[in-house]
């Protein structure tokens, strides 16, 4: 359906990498990838991997991060010591459901995840980020620009995301640190898997064989994280996009 694979990731050798949500999915893949790249690779996991996962992380040293708490946040950028890339990848959709019927309260857990996690983890990164002239990669997605039926918490929370990555941009702007918010197409991962048991709007009914591999959008990330993406001006980004398209096999 999206016609995508993924893209060269250029060698990484002697970058330290910190991705979070690590434990599965396309973070996962993201792992894997850096690692083979020659990256030094801290996987964030909130709590235990997903066991069929725990191959992808094979070269990586594991660190238990919960982003929505200051304190585990603190001690996982003191355990990496030194950072060239941040990569924001920790996302929850939950709760899936129309928004009159939400309790305020359960919209919570989105935000602390995907919009202050984001801004947790680079606040505390950005000493390390500013002494290597490092980049912070935000994982997007289209729903922070498109209204969803029963993603309340998703679209809210990912659209505060990215007006926050726009902030660091503006607010940071001529500093040593980059800043990409990059738009992910529906990809085969658990939450997909969320998204399909909900069935309420039309990405529910992508058929699984037709959603996008991991690797795709976990290939652009990481190339996000090498030294040819330095010379991209643009902060808001896509898989999908012609530029990304052109590298593409």
């Amino acid at each position: 359906m999206f016609d995508l694979s993924p893209i060269p990731v250029p060698d990484l050798s002697g970058k330290t990498v910190l991705v979070t949500g690590a434990g599965r999915g396309i973070g996962a893949a993201l792992v894997q990838l850096l690692v083979g790249r020659g990256a030094r690779v801290f996987a964030g996991a909130f709590g235990a991997p997903d066991p069929d996962f725990t191959a992808h992380l094979a070269g990586a040293t594991v660190l238990d991060l919960d982003v929505t708490r200051e304190n585990s946040v603190a001690a996982a950028i003191e355990a990496i010591g030194t950072l060239d890339a941040l990569v924001n990848n920790a996302g929850s959709i939950t709760p899936i459901g129309h928004i009159d019927g939400l309790q305020t309260e359960a919209l919570r857990h989105a935000y602390e995840v995907n919009a202050l996690g984001l801004h947790r983890m680079t606040c505390a990164a950005l000493p390390l980020l500013r002494a290597s002239r490092g980049v912070v990669v935000n994982a997007g997605t289209g729903a922070a620009t498109t209204a969803m039926e029963g993603w309340a918490a998703y679209c809210n929370s990912k659209a505060a995301a990215r007006m926050m990555t726009m902030m660091f941009a503006k607010d940071l702007e001529g500093g040593p640190v980059q800043f990409f918010f990059i738009g992910i197409p529906p990809t085969d991962t658990d939450m997909q898997h969320e998204i399909r048991t909900a069935g309420l709007n039309p990405i529910s009914q992508i058929a699984q064989a037709d959603l996008v591999h991991p690797e795709v959008p976990a290939s652009v990330m990481a190339w996000l994280c090498g030294p040819e993406a330095r010379e991209l001006d643009d902060v808001i980004l896509d898989v999908r996009d012609d530029f990304f398209r052109a590298m593409m096999a």
